[in-house]
């Protein structure tokens, strides 16, 4: 057998850091196994300790379980290197027949089923269930038997079963809105949604497989068939964000879903951020100018950092002006409430780390045109000036100040259709969190000819692009995963994997995910106005990643 079909059954190496993951609700058992397998820590607060063949050593976090067979224990794919299951469903099943595992695409080993008692020493000793020797990747671990039963335990329960949300024909999704949400982005998501999830429905149910059956039958596994129909809940959230939490946790309960499917917020996304990681419950490409960052936080997947993203492609810019004493002072505008709050208090924290001073000009919601010339006049003073406003206050500029270094935010702004008056275009460099929109094309040319033939008005683009896109992700990962399995962690895992290789990636030139990344597009650009009128932009720089 290859090297690479030795790192079977167990394997655990690959030097990547692991990240520290949050404890389960399972009983005391289950915990400690949990923290051995995916934060490399032994019950005596001892880290974990290997040693690979060749005197290698690992440790804690690096030496955990979950940095090579994830956090769904149902293994990965490194170059050429297959890293296989390591639940229960796969270890304690024989395949002395070397036929391919559902599990495990284009993998086939015969070998015995493990006991304890073998597992114990493949883990140990780098054994497997047959007597061969296991990869040189996998360290051989020194764990007591108390600490090796919980660990085998914590194997023998990982996906044991599919997550709540699913049964035989449904997959029971749920849309979040919160009350600040846009009006005209929310219905312009629900459209999308509905008429995804009716166009899913329409196409017959593929025969599913077994878990772990290896009689699986692929004839029916057309492009468009899927195992299960969707069923989608709208769950409209109300009042003070105090509140959504106890919201979210009464739908949960009254229908348990297995993934929340893109949807819209305001300013204010962590209490579901929050649920979410709590509840394990994947959280798709919501549509957001303000994510959470920040943590070591798994199940919640968003395509951008929105405004922070514009934020640190301004603070780049700056600090090079900095750096030839041409920008020592910062005013910036926007409302309190609104998502220019937080890019302003972020932008304005680095600024500061530089030694750039910063001004802040908060209006309130409600305050009019006067509030903001009294706003623009108090930063006149200034070197630069940031504008994290919406459209109706970008009409309402008028005469621009005498300031060398304008900042305008694309995407509350209207990016391409900035309502900026010919004077204000002369000065005013764009934070550009998408592709240019010259450069899209094709990419755009296919939700766009969806949205006609399916006569949904097209209200808010990108985020109707963005929401078809979450969809149109979350079908190839199901249409993938010859296993059925519906496992919560293994839905993200798939997703890491497969986005680079999306090809309709909408408003983003680059969509990408690894292990411990949350954010799928990492750059932007800085851009100007081709002319005084058009939606041309120009790139005052290449792509930036921050």
């Amino acid at each position: 057998m290859s090297l690479w079909r030795h790192a079977a059954s167990l394997g655990l190496a690959l030097l990547i850091a692991a990240g520290t993951a949050k404890a389960s609700s399972a009983p005391l058992a289950s915990e400690a196994g949990r923290a051995i397998y995916q934060d490399g820590q032994l019950a005596n607060s001892q880290p974990l300790q290997g040693t690979r063949e060749s005197g290698v050593g690992t440790s804690g976090a690096a030496a955990a379980c979950v940095n090579c067979h994830q956090r769904s224990g149902l293994g990965t794919r490194e170059g050429q290197i297959q890293i296989p299951p390591v639940t229960g469903d796969y270890l304690f099943q024989s395949n002395s027949h070397g036929a391919p595992d559902p599990m495990v695409s284009d993998m086939a080993g015969r070998r015995e089923a493990y006991t304890d008692a073998t597992l114990a020493r493949a883990i140990r000793e780098g054994v497997d269930s047959r007597g061969h020797t296991l990869s040189a990747l996998m360290p051989r671990y020194a764990i007591d038997d108390a600490n090796m039963a919980s660990l085998i335990g914590y194997l023998r329960s990982l996906s044991a079963r599919p997550s709540a949300g699913v049964t035989e024909t449904v997959l029971h999704l749920a849309t979040i809105v919160t009350p600040d949400a846009d009006p005209i982005k929310k219905q312009a998501v629900i459209d999308v949604l509905q008429h995804y999830v009716s166009e899913v429905n329409s196409f017959p149910l593929k025969p599913t497989s077994t878990m772990r059956g290896s009689g699986h039958d692929e004839s029916g596994n057309g492009m468009y068939m899927a195992s299960k129909h969707w069923q989608l809940q709208v769950w409209e959230l109300s009042g003070p964000s105090s509140g959504w939490r106890a919201q979210l946790q009464q739908h949960l309960a009254a229908e348990p879903v297995f993934a929340i499917l893109s949807g819209v917020g305001g300013s204010n996304w962590a209490p579901v951020h929050e649920f979410c990681e709590d509840n394990e419950i994947p959280c798709l490409f919501p549509n957001l100018e303000v994510p959470v960052t920040g943590g070591q936080d798994f199940y919640s997947l968003y395509f951008s950092r929105g405004v922070l993203l514009e934020a640190d492609l301004m603070a780049w810019h700056m600090f090079m002006l900095s750096d030839q004493s041409a920008l020592r002072s910062v005013a910036q505008i926007y409302r309190s409430g609104d998502s220019g709050s937080a890019a302003a208090a972020q932008l304005k924290d680095s600024l500061q780390a530089h030694g750039i001073k910063v001004r802040n000009e908060e209006l309130s919601p409600a305050a009019g045109s006067h509030a903001l010339q009294s706003a623009l006049r108090a930063a006149a003073s200034a070197d630069a000036l940031v504008l994290w406003l919406r459209p109706v206050d970008l009409q309402a500029l008028g005469v621009p100040p005498a300031i060398a270094h304008v900042y305008v935010s694309g995407l509350m702004g209207g990016l391409e259709d900035a309502p900026l008056s010919p004077e204000w275009r002369q000065r005013a460099l764009l934070a550009f969190p998408v592709d240019l929109p010259a450069q899209r094309g094709v990419r755009l040319d296919y939700p766009m000819g969806w949205f006609m033939l399916r006569h949904i008005p097209v209200t808010a683009m990108q985020v109707q692009v963005d929401t078809y896109l979450a969809c149109s992700l979350l079908t190839n990962v199901l249409q993938h995963d010859a296993s059925d399995s519906f496992v919560r962690p293994y839905l993200i895992e798939q997703l890491q994997r497969m986005l680079e290789h999306q090809l309709i990636t909408g408003y983003y030139p680059h969509l990408t995910l690894a292990t411990h990344q949350r954010f799928a597009s990492k750059g932007g650009y800085l851009a100007h106005f081709a002319a005084g009128t058009g939606k041309r932009l120009i790139a005052d720089s290449d792509w930036i990643v921050p």
